[in-house]
């Protein structure tokens, strides 16, 4: 059996590689036979005379993403399983329950039940813990838990959950789940037309044109564009929504590559919609790949004013390739660079430090570039704002904050204490906010800043050293010290971290789209935005109209 296995594993392996030596224009095909010979026989004999049980297909799946763990995050490795999130991603469409999951320990944790889908049909909610699923308690489950919640249509799945520290049942009946592009529109007046895009899969460009086609339909002059938080997604989408502001055959993305097939113009190729409407399009540092198409290359046109805080600086481009056996690469094949001629990556992946890290362009590094009418924008960093905000900045506090669910489990805790709150707009008042940094305290919920990191590795380490003992006091002094200063930073920052719990808890009365209801009255990007585009003498000097 084990032999069968290494041919169903190797034999494939060799076969591609050969391929690709057969196509491959370097002169390196000595240096790739004699390594994949090294690793066949090494494999070989590993499986063959280890002490434990191998499994063939694990110990490749975890060669393989090592491998690739030395180049950028990007280039991934999918098994069988995983290939069908990565198709969800950009098709946006499954059969599933209908909510944002993670897992933590032995639970999945609800994270958003999006509005009328099967888990909010279901009475799930955000911060319920899921502990069973039919008859296998997660505890017992150590794969992908959230492959026990896909089926066909229809097929009904009893699950376990712990909400408030009680144990409770439910019954959740599968459906079609449609994953939006554009979640939200809206008029923010009678004139400004607001347009969320959350990220790029195969319908983006078509929601995006719906959605202004609608606004104009009822009085839009002008659009507001929110991009922020939008990781991005198909680069032939990216140029399609380009294309609904500029005119047809406009240059919007070039990519370059080492294999010239890769080297590509990216134009549009239809009749736009509007190519005069006033545009402002927010981003922010979350904000990455296709997001940055669009806004790099409508600022490089001048076609619009980008506002909010600098992008993530994402300028790679990857494409899927099939392997054997249901599996898949994602693999980086070219840079792109937006239609003055920069390229946006903030990361240099050939380049890291002693600690493993890819190295970021320094600001002293940028190349200076000029859009169609002449003003000066940058590459080397992401997509720098023609004006920038502070409150699209987020400080490490609250990072720190938002990446070990203090906002996210303080909001479950504030809803269960105000359950009748309905529509009405939540005040984080000053004593709720004590309320938040006590909860903090007694949930001993941790800011893991870089610099508790560090220092809880540097106790880790004397321990190991035996040295801990002599350093002891030293130790709590430092963390008590921290510790002050983390509260401090809490106050510090107390109205950022005010917005992020008030976003979360509007979302556990009013999913997203009451959210949204909110951003467009009270944002203070969306206002800023709506103020330039108000202001025709203001927004016309920024694009030197």
């Amino acid at each position: 059996m084990r032999t069968f296995f290494q041919k169903k594993i190797i034999i494939p392996i060799v076969a591609s590689a050969f391929l690709f030596v057969g196509v491959s224009f370097k002169d390196d095909y000595f240096e790739i036979a004699k390594q994949l010979e090294i690793f066949t026989t090494l494999f070989k004999e590993l499986n063959k005379n280890y002490v434990d049980e191998t499994t063939p297909a694990e110990l490749m799946n975890n060669a393989v993403k090592g491998m690739l763990s030395s180049l950028d995050p990007y280039t991934v490795y999918f098994n069988e399983q995983e290939v069908l999130k990565f198709k969800i991603n950009n098709t946006g469409e499954y059969t599933g329950i209908g909510a944002l999951i993670t897992r933590k320990d032995d639970k999945l944790i609800i994270k958003e039940p999006y509005k009328n889908f099967p888990a909010d049909k279901a009475g799930l909610k955000a911060g319920d813990e899921i502990i069973q699923i039919g008859d296998t308690p997660l505890a017992d489950f150590k794969d992908d838990a959230s492959q026990l919640l896909k089926g066909s249509k229809n097929t009904k799945i009893d699950i376990k959950y712990i909400r408030q520290g009680k144990t409770n049942s439910t019954v959740i009946t599968l459906d079609e789940v449609e994953i939006k592009s554009v979640p939200y529109f809206a008029m923010i007046d009678d004139k400004t037309g607001y347009i969320v895009l959350d990220h790029f899969n195969r319908k983006a460009s078509t929601e995006t044109r719906e959605a202004l086609e609608q606004l104009k339909k009822e009085g839009a002059e002008r659009i507001v564009l929110d991009l922020r938080g939008n990781p991005g997604g198909l680069l032939n989408e990216a140029v399609n929504i380009c294309n609904l502001f500029v005119a047809k055959n406009e240059v919007i993305v070039t990519t370059k590559s080492k294999i010239e097939k890769h080297n590509n113009t990216y134009k549009t190729s239809r009749e736009p919609i509007d190519t005069t409407i006033p545009l402002v399009i927010l981003v922010n540092g979350r904000s990455a790949s296709a997001s940055e198409i669009v806004s790099g290359a409508l600022q490089d046109l001048d076609r619009a004013v980008v506002l909010g805080s600098r992008s993530f600086g994402k300028g790679l481009v990857q494409r899927p390739v099939e392997l054997t056996y249901g599996t898949q690469l994602k693999v980086t094949i070219s840079r792109y660079y937006t239609p003055s001629g920069r390229c946006i990556q903030a990361l240099d992946y050939a380049h890291k430090d002693k600690n493993g890290v890819a190295i970021r362009t320094d600001a002293k590094n940028y190349n200076a570039f000029k859009t169609r009418k002449g003003r000066t924008v940058y590459d080397g960093g992401g997509i720098l704002p023609d004006i920038e905000m502070e409150e699209t900045k987020t400080s490490p506090i609250a990072n720190a904050l938002l990446k070990n669910d203090g906002i996210f489990n303080y909001a479950t805790h504030y809803y269960y204490k105000n359950p009748n709150l309905g529509t009405k707009i939540p005040v984080i008042t000053d004593a709720d906010y004590a309320d938040f940094k006590q909860y903090l305290k007694t949930q001993k919920i941790t800011f893991d800043t870089e610099t508790e990191v560090a220092l809880k590795n540097t106790l880790a380490t004397a321990k190991k050293e035996k040295l801990d003992e002599s350093i002891a006091v030293e130790y709590q002094n430092l963390l008590i010290a921290l510790q002050k200063s983390e509260n401090a930073l809490l106050d510090k920052n107390q109205k950022e971290i005010k917005g992020l719990l008030l976003d979360e808890i509007i979302k556990r009365y009013q999913y997203q789209e009451g959210l949204y209801n909110y951003y467009i009255k009270n944002n203070a990007e969306i206002k800023k935005a709506v103020n330039i585009l108000n202001t025709s003498a203001e927004y016309n000097s920024i694009l030197k109209i």
